[in-house]
């Protein structure tokens, strides 16, 4: 994750007075009840990015834009690289670094490596070693049209010609973006959000974010911390626009990363209405929509809407990398009743296709529908509802607030009474000092989040680095309410994230 240099708001507003917080307890984990009184003196409504503020070429080999890019990969890869320098090993690296700080599921290893062994997987024909249709193999098209129209619950069965796909979602926005959009316009998004999807719409597309801020405040018995609200975004695209950016779109992520939140039917429409008033695209990544581990939480995909508002504006993105477990197998899939879109995202996917024998592969693997209902899900769902219950346990007993919604790999996690002062530099410096202790994590400013001192903190690994992992935060935090006077030795710069 990163962050870039934001244009802020000229005219932040202050926080309304103190209300009650009664509900909290239960939907969002312990002790936000009472953390929700710590408001900063001031908020920001919006922030426009503007990556080319902070940069110019530094490099005899490299054009004003491929320092740029490079500028990326040094800023957001930094603790990763660490991580992977001393990477932990039960065996030959016991003191390594135990990663609690990208999003991956690490759980089932044994039910796919299982499942994709077997001899149906395995197959060479002449149509999988030529060029295929740049959307994609129709039989493969076929499998997530039917995949998406039974896991979204679509009213109507998807069609095949609305689908294609890419070598996952990163390439997704990065082609929506560029097809959407005119160099220096900008898309809606909250804040905080997967932060590399500021890269991901940028480095091709030079396309802008525009950060809808949302804050910890709960300001009635019936809103929740970081809510999206329809004002928000008003305010947010009236504030841009008053600045000069032409917006062309919102992004949503639902479930929501890093909140885990999730968007009910009713707010889902109420965005794309908002959309369609301002005839703004809608760039919909879902693709959690099979990691909610929690049967009480009930989750709608937008897709399962009766008449979408805008269906020619509507995007829909998935992939296998977090439901599957399959980060590294590169499959991403969008859904568009735009017939120009689809054919233009599909022209740059002679750059981000999939070879013929992923794709088949994957068509196999959707289709195997007794497997993923009767196996996968509910393993993968009991494992990820074990792991969250230890590391909620463990959060209780140290003391500290979190949000989790029983989706997604992550809970969003308010460290904010462990910093001296309530600065970024304090949360820059609590995440060296994990770091030090041989566990990384994301911190907020990496998901543009405007409060210091909230993390993100993964829990889909197996068990015993989980112990040790939340062992090495426990020993972090307890020396941390006693306020060392010593800084830490981190020399690294300001790290802007991982990008995963």
């Amino acid at each position: 994750m990163f962050s870039l240099p934001q244009k802020e708001s000229r005219t932040p507003t202050t926080c309304p007075g103190s209300v009650s917080t009664r509900g909290l307890h239960s939907i969002y984990g312990d002790g936000l009840e009472r953390e929700a009184s710590r408001k900063p003196d001031q908020k920001l409504l919006y922030g426009v990015g503007d990556p080319t503020a902070m940069f110019s070429s530094d490099s005899p080999h490299l054009s004003s834009r491929g320092s740029i890019i490079k500028w990326f990969w040094d800023s957001a890869e930094q603790g990763y690289r660490t991580y992977h320098m001393d990477e932990y090993d039960e065996d030959k690296n016991p003191g390594g670094i135990i990663n609690l700080g990208t999003s991956e599921n690490k759980l089932c290893f044994d039910l796919l490596s299982r499942r994709l062994s077997q001899s149906d997987m395995l197959r060479v024909e002449p149509s999988l070693l030529q060029y295929p249709d740049w959307r994609g193999h129709l039989f493969l098209r076929e499998e997530v049209a039917s995949f998406l129209s039974f896991y979204c619950k679509s009213p109507a069965p998807l069609k095949p010609e609305n689908v294609v796909v890419l070598n996952g979602c990163a390439s997704l926005f990065s082609a929506l973006a560029t097809v959407l959009c005119e160099v220096g316009e900008a898309f809606l998004i909250p804040a905080p959000y997967y932060g590399a999807i500021m890269q991901h719409v940028y480095l091709y597309g030079n396309v802008r974010l525009v950060c809808v801020y949302l804050d910890s405040e709960v300001t009635g018995l019936e809103t929740h911390p970081f809510q999206l609200t329809v004002e928000k975004l008003e305010m947010a695209l009236q504030g841009a626009i008053s600045e000069g950016v032409k917006v062309k779109g919102l992004i949503l992520i639902n479930p929501q990363n890093p909140l885990g939140d999730i968007y009910s039917p009713g707010e889902l429409r109420e965005y794309l209405e908002f959309a369609k008033r301002h005839a703004l695209h809608v760039m919909v990544d879902e693709v959690y929509m099979l990691s909610v581990f929690e049967e009480s939480v009930g989750y709608r995909s937008v897709l399962s809407l009766e008449g979408l508002p805008d269906p020619q504006r509507t995007h829909v993105m998935w992939a296998t990398s977090k439901d599957f477990g399959m980060s590294g197998l590169r499959f991403g899939t969008l859904y568009t009743e735009n017939q120009d879109v689809a054919t233009a995202v599909a022209s740059l996917c002679r750059y981000h296709g999939l070879s013929g024998f992923v794709q088949y592969q994957m068509a196999q693997l959707l289709r195997d529908r007794d497997w993923i209902n009767q196996v996968y899900l509910p393993e993968n769902h009991a494992r990820l509802k074990a792991a969250h219950t230890y590391v909620s346990k463990e959060l209780r007993a140290l003391g500290v607030p979190f949000l989790s919604r029983g989706a997604g790999f992550f809970i969003w996690v308010d460290l904010r009474k462990f910093l001296p002062e309530a600065t970024f530099e304090e949360e820059r410096l609590l995440w060296c000092r994990f770091l030090e202790n041989k566990v990384l994590l994301s911190f907020g400013k990496a998901f543009e989040c405007k409060e210091p001192g909230w993390f993100r903190l993964v829990f889909s690994d197996k068990a015993h680095r989980l112990r040790l992992g939340m062992q090495r935060i426990r020993q972090v935090l307890e020396g941390e309410s006693q306020v060392a006077e010593d800084p830490p030795s981190c020399q690294t710069q300001e790290p802007r994230g991982s990008h995963r």
